[in-house]
């Protein structure tokens, strides 16, 4: 099965037990962010990124420049543990993650969550590859994909017992746009 029939599968479940209005009010929210204009303001495939040095789970301090030095490079954002349809993402990446390695490249994810949820991700979703914590989405804005949640959403968010404040330990409701 491809990513996105995985995901529609997810979302056809997702669509039956979510809560009224939820589908609405996350849908709402894509588009005012697409209609923000803030996509056209990020970094675009192609595009040089900013250099960083971000911690994986273990605490080691993993540099891009260094990563560079053995290849492509490549980054995904990802939301968190508690994201579904990012755990489905990741565990496709690691479909192929032995295929980009054969090809020299490096696959990097990125999360404002903590070391620890991100050993839970790692482990959960039998990840071969790290996930870094980018510290109160500092990266992420960099990318310019960085975003804060609408009021209506942060309900549904706090629904779900997802409490991004707490999660990301920033005291912010800020996620990264799926990049």
């Amino acid at each position: 099965m491809s990513l996105q029939e995985k995901l529609d599968a997810f979302k056809e479940v997702f669509k039956k037990q979510a809560p009224a209005g939820a589908l609405e009010a996350f849908a709402r929210s894509s588009k005012e962010l697409a209609d923000s204009g803030q996509v056209e303001q990020s970094i675009k495939v192609g595009e040089k990124v900013p250099h960083f040095a971000l911690q994986d789970s273990e605490g080691k301090e993993v540099v891009l420049d260094e990563l560079l030095a053995k290849g492509p490079v490549i980054l995904t954002f990802y939301r968190g543990v508690w994201c579904p349809y990012c755990n489905i993402e990741l565990r496709a990446l690691e479909e192929v993650a032995d295929e980009i390695r054969a090809r020299g490249a490096t696959l990097v994810a990125i999360s404002m969550q903590g070391p620890a949820e991100s050993r839970k991700s790692q482990r959960d979703n039998k990840l071969s590859f790290p996930i870094l914590t980018d510290q109160g989405g500092e990266l992420a804005a960099k990318f310019g994909i960085r975003w804060t949640l609408q009021p209506y959403v942060i309900e549904f968010h706090r629904m779900f017992k997802v409490e991004l404040p707490i999660i990301h330990r920033d005291g912010e409701w800020n996620l990264p746009m799926p990049a």
